[in-house]
């Protein structure tokens, strides 16, 4: 008879492991720089394609330093930056700002694009709803339907 428990089962996310000085894993450290909510979305995204460490593709176990750059990809924009230190835990806002420098071409292409989407033409509308009975006949007269 087999046993109950863990036996094989594949390992999770490994906490117990420390990094190295100057170094931590690339999910801990997009998270911890703010870029996504939690420690999921940012993996979710490394393993989706989205992120880039120095020109390769990344996995989420890859140890970033100090002068990686970073591009990440979140819907239409692409985010370009260079780590500047490194964070295993989660701050506040400013102390995740400090993490990182954008460069200016990667700011450059993000404001061009935020601006391109900023004067699109928001999604269509049906106004105020489907419409009445009087406004049904006055469709059928206007397309010549005599029902």
């Amino acid at each position: 008879m087999m046993a109950r428990g863990r036996g094989n089962a594949p390992a999770e996310v490994d906490e117990e492991t420390p990094s190295p000085p100057g170094k931590v894993r690339l999910d801990k450290w997009l998270w911890a720089a703010r870029f996504y909510k939690t420690r999921a979305l940012a993996a979710e995204a490394i393993d989706g394609g989205k992120v880039d460490v120095n020109g390769d593709r990344a996995k989420r176990a890859r140890l970033v330093q100090a002068d990686d750059t970073i591009s990440l990809r979140q819907g239409p924009l692409e985010w370009v930056v260079v780590v500047r230190d490194v964070a295993e835990r989660r701050g506040s806002a400013e102390i995740a700002r400090q993490l990182y420098e954008e460069t200016t071409e990667g700011r450059r292409k993000r404001d061009l694009v935020t601006e391109q989407l900023r004067h699109m033409p928001t999604a269509f509308s049906y106004g105020d709803g489907k419409p009445g009975k009087r406004d049904r006949r006055a469709l059928r007269r206007l397309k010549g339907d005599a029902s």
